[in-house]
């Protein structure tokens, strides 16, 4: 399983986000660059990946970081093969 670690804090803001998501899980260039591309992209990856996600309490600080964690959440519920972990490894799958 390929592991990806990211900083909440560089995820507060939506170009940032986007661009940081983009590069680190390797996604088409053609691909969104929103929510709802990004949604798509995590449940169709085509392989298994865990984010470690680092400092979540900076993302929850912004409406987009939240908006982000629930993506996703949602996803990580979603798709068999993506996992999520906090800090504290918190999986929530």
């Amino acid at each position: 399983m390929e592991t990806i670690r990211l900083d909440g804090a560089q995820l507060q803001n939506r170009k940032e986000a986007m661009e940081l998501l983009g590069q680190a899980l390797a996604l088409p260039k053609w691909w969104g660059r929103n929510l709802d591309a990004l949604y798509d992209c995590l449940t169709d990856l085509g392989r298994p990946v865990r984010l470690e996600i680092s400092r979540r309490e900076a993302m929850e600080v912004s409406a987009f970081g939240r908006r982000l964690l629930q993506v996703l959440e949602d996803a990580a519920a979603e798709q068999f093969g993506l996992e999520l972990s906090f800090d504290r490894n918190d999986s929530l799958h």
